[in-house]
């Protein structure tokens, strides 16, 4: 499972090539195009299967290997496309309203997400010609949807990679406006400092992150044995604490910045591992415990994933900001592979705790990973120390 759970991350390995390959453009739109544009329309394949497997009556073990490509391939193709499009965002979004359009982004996305994928479900289960052919029916609405998607690409202000590296005042005079350009961008990303600390960071974190986040559910479901519809009730709780607090955790970013809240959250995701060593299978647990332990992490967790992608956009160097993305989600992707293997490799020994010791030790190296945090430098934040002190005047107020 551990080993399964990997596989996606290790796609992240091609964003380096994507970020060389997409340096080199004069378009970010036209770039983007070559990329989405076939990932998405590879699933005309699935669906032709699908035909052809009802016409014929064949068996669907083919469809499940064809499927099982698809989806390889359709990530390798985001993998090379999803630095230049977060460039191509860093460019376009100014950095004082990127922590509030993220958070609403992300707050749409999982509104969508809550709303089709429950009634998308119930369409295939319910479909008359049989769940294949729903899956399929369904199918083609999504691949219709997503070539839609990128058809309001045509609207955005296209970005050419090659202005961004040349002198400062002529690039594109609304970066210049928005602050995102520093004196120093022609260091480049191994000569930098402060990027090469964050990465220390976010390859520990992410380890430490998916040593046990990919067996939370496993645990429910195999050590306390809980029905699986209890497991999807709490995952549709935390899909619903995403949406409510996105959009606040976005404006306290924008006011007060992403690394204090890295820090400061960061200390509360890390001990949340812990938490599961007092939950069990009674109904005090399952009623109470379990749903607020969901609330927590959700809660938690989204200001960490927003606050992170906000701090890389600040720390990036906006000449070749696409090397920086493209490395940061490599590093990301190893680690997060060799924590979620690793994972899986020691929650098997019952005589070093089995599931609750994996938490335990999650726990630890959360907190270790936090400590590179600390000499990460973000422009306009505030210090955690000010920051505590104003927080215990107000409250002796």
């Amino acid at each position: 499972m551990g080993m399964l759970a990997s596989i996606p991350m290790l796609g992240n390995l091609l964003q380096p090539l994507g970020a060389y390959f997409a340096d080199r453009t004069s378009s970010r739109f036209k770039y983007s195009m070559k990329i989405y544009l076939p990932a998405r329309l590879l699933w005309l394949l699935v669906v032709g299967a699908i035909i052809w497997l009802s016409w014929r009556h064949l068996d669907s073990h083919f469809l499940i290997n064809l499927v099982l490509v698809i989806v390889f391939l359709s990530n390798f193709l985001g993998a090379l496309g999803s630095a230049s499009w977060l460039s191509w965002l860093a460019s376009l979004v100014p950095r004082r309203l990127r922590g509030r359009y993220f958070g609403f982004r992300s707050r749409a996305a999982n509104l969508t997400s809550m709303i089709c994928v429950p009634l998308i479900g119930l369409g295939v289960s319910y479909w008359p010609g049989g769940t294949i052919q729903g899956y399929g029916v369904f199918l083609m609405v999504g691949i219709s949807a997503g070539v839609i998607s990128l058809g309001y690409q045509f609207f955005m202000r296209d970005i050419n990679p090659q202005t961004l590296k040349k002198k400062k005042d002529q690039l594109i005079p609304s970066l210049a406006i928005d602050g995102i350009l520093t004196d120093e961008d022609s260091i480049s990303l191994w000569q930098d400092k402060n990027f090469i600390i964050f990465l220390i960071y976010f390859s520990l974190w992410m380890f430490a992150i998916n040593l046990s986040s990919p067996f939370f559910n496993i645990y429910m479901l195999d050590a306390l044995k809980l029905n699986v519809s209890w497991v999807t009730l709490y995952n549709s709780l935390s899909a619903a604490t995403n949406l409510l607090v996105l959009v606040r955790w976005g404006k306290l970013a924008d006011r007060i910045g992403n690394r204090p809240i890295l820090l400061l959250i960061g200390v509360i995701v890390a001990l949340t591992p812990l938490l599961w060593l007092g939950v069990g299978a009674d109904s005090l647990s399952i009623f109470l415990w379990l749903p607020l332990l969901h609330i927590l992490m959700s809660g938690t967790w989204v200001a960490i994933d927003l606050c992170c992608n906000n701090l890389q956009l600040g720390i990036a160097k906006v000449e070749n900001c696409s090397v920086y993305f493209a490395t940061a989600a490599a590093v990301a992707g190893v680690s997060g592979a060799l924590g979620t293997t690793a994972g899986g490799f020691l929650a098997q020994f019952s005589h070093l705790g089995g599931f609750l010791g994996l938490f335990v030790l999650s726990s630890l190296l959360r907190l270790v990973a936090l400590l590179p945090l600390v000499f990460v430098q973000e422009k306009n934040s505030h210090s955690v120390s000010q920051l505590l002190k104003k927080w215990l005047q107000t409250a002796k107020i």
